[in-house]
């Protein structure tokens, strides 16, 4: 997992770098895990999201914010996710736990995932992202 924040006036950016795609956007999915739940995260229910988009910023995009949505409305925390890819097609196999106010209460309320500022750049490294949370 390679993510760190960024300095940011108003909202939480985030810096993500991994080898792969499908590691970039599992590592982005961590990374709005951490900012909304801390750290504690453990699993044992499992929820698949298949999302499909017109570019690979608006499938992280859609993907990130489906996570946020079924989060919020189904009370669960993720603990990981394993993501497939297929050209602009994503299933995501999640991990989580039902919210628990005395563990997951150390983050930050996300409003949503911003097309502000998202770059997915891929060079011989590997990958990069930019990514805004609104809070």
């Amino acid at each position: 997992m390679s993510y760190e924040e960024i300095p940011h006036t108003a909202d939480v950016k985030i810096r993500v770098r991994s080898a792969t795609l499908e590691a970039l956007f599992s590592d982005a999915f961590a990374a709005l895990m951490e900012v909304l739940y801390g750290p504690d995260r453990k699993g044992g229910h499992r929820h698949v999201i298949t999302i499909s988009s017109d570019d690979t910023e608006s499938l992280l995009r859609d993907f990130l914010s489906e996570v946020l949505f079924v989060s919020e409305v189904d009370g669960l925390v993720f603990a990981r996710a394993e993501i497939r890819i297929d050209g602009l097609n994503l299933t995501a196999h999640m991990d989580g736990e039902p919210f628990d106010r005395q563990r997951h209460s150390s983050g930050t309320e996300v409003k949503g995932i911003s097309y502000s500022g998202l770059a997915i750049t891929h060079d011989a490294n590997g990958y990069m992202l930019d990514i805004l949370f609104d809070v």
